[in-house]
């Protein structure tokens, strides 16, 4: 980390690299074969600046996925990261104009860092609900800031906006989040690093809705719906979700859900896959949930952690996705 400053001004410039071997086992008939392969994941530069107590700004970016991207954007790793300023002059508010993870859930909002784990839960990767999106964000913290407010209005297309194109209808996403933390304020980390002394929790509850419906001769940009062809919906999407985390003396843990109610504007639309209009009521439900239980120890400078995920992408198929994961991480000189 390189800090710069002349009394009013201070910039921060910190970078962050990180590689990886991938093995993986196919089966038969898969032709995925991104494996058994060295892949540098990250090369970030990270550039965080302030002006006296008025201004905040961040620009961060990674030269990894600017590359491996080919002109596509991964909404999980969408090459730039964050680029946006923050006014803080107005009293007990802040404000957020630019670029940058909206307030929606908590796993998306903790740097990948600080995780034992190479990837989020599928839920919160980007494919189902957007992580990061272009506008405007109203802030305040409270109760020496162990609780928090969010709300937000967003241009709706998440990572795409980027392009700097909006839909036919023009209508933006609203986003709001409420957290609490209990005894003191909460650190985004699923590790206790620290040991925590005395246990901990913080409990958050968010919401966002948008209505995309389009007009007759209108259609969605191609793939903003991203893998499950749910981010955006020619029609209105509500999503609502709850989390908790604790920790405690080294142990740690996360439980996260959210749910989705999908209402297409057409009849005839493909979520609802065919069946006829007495069978569907009009929508469709999706959602999931997750739950991760760590524990560190200092002595032997080592994190074990566990995680299942349930994820099921329409009620009006059945059979839900589910995984078990496991991750194992060792601190080289306490990093």
């Amino acid at each position: 980390q390189l800090t710069l400053s002349n009394g009013d001004n201070v910039i921060e410039v910190t970078g962050l690299l990180s590689t990886y071997y991938d093995q993986r086992f196919l089966k038969p008939g898969e032709e995925d074969h991104k494996k058994d392969r060295f892949k540098l994941r990250d090369a970030q530069i990270q550039l965080e600046g302030r002006y006296r107590n008025i201004f905040e700004y961040e620009l961060q970016f990674d030269i990894a996925d600017m590359s491996a991207n080919g002109g596509t954007i991964d909404p999980e790793n969408p090459g730039l990261m964050d680029a946006y300023v923050t006014w803080k002059a107005i009293p007990h508010f802040d404000v957020t104009f630019g670029y940058g993870k909206v307030p929606y859930g908590r796993s998306t909002n903790v740097p990948s860092r600080y995780s034992p784990y190479w990837q989020r839960p599928e839920m919160m990767r980007g494919d189902l609900l957007h992580v990061r999106a272009i506008g405007v964000t109203l802030g305040s913290g409270f109760c020496k800031q162990r609780a928090r407010v969010q709300a937000g209005v967003y241009t709706g297309l998440g990572e795409a906006s980027l392009s700097g194109d909006n839909d036919a209808s023009g209508r933006p996403e609203y986003i709001g989040r409420v957290e609490m933390a209990w005894p003191s304020r909460y650190r985004k980390r699923d590790i206790d690093d620290r040991i925590t002394p005395v246990p901990m929790i913080v409990v958050g509850a968010n919401a966002r809705y948008m209505d995309k419906s389009q007009p007759l001769d209108g259609s969605l940009p191609p793939s903003v719906g991203g893998s499950y062809d749910l981010k955006v919906i020619d029609g209105k999407r509500t999503v609502v979700g709850c989390d908790v985390s604790a920790q405690y003396q080294g142990f740690s843990a996360q439980f996260e859900i959210h749910r989705l109610r999908l209402d297409p504007a057409k009849p005839n639309s493909a979520l609802f896959e065919g069946l006829p209009a007495e069978l569907n009521d009009g929508y469709v439900l999706a959602g999931g949930y997750y739950g991760q239980l760590n524990w560190f120890s200092r002595q032997w400078k080592t994190i074990l952690s566990a995680r299942f995920e349930e994820l099921n992408l329409s009620d009006l198929s059945p059979g839900d996705m589910q995984r078990v994961s496991a991750a194992v991480a060792y601190q080289v000189r306490g990093w």
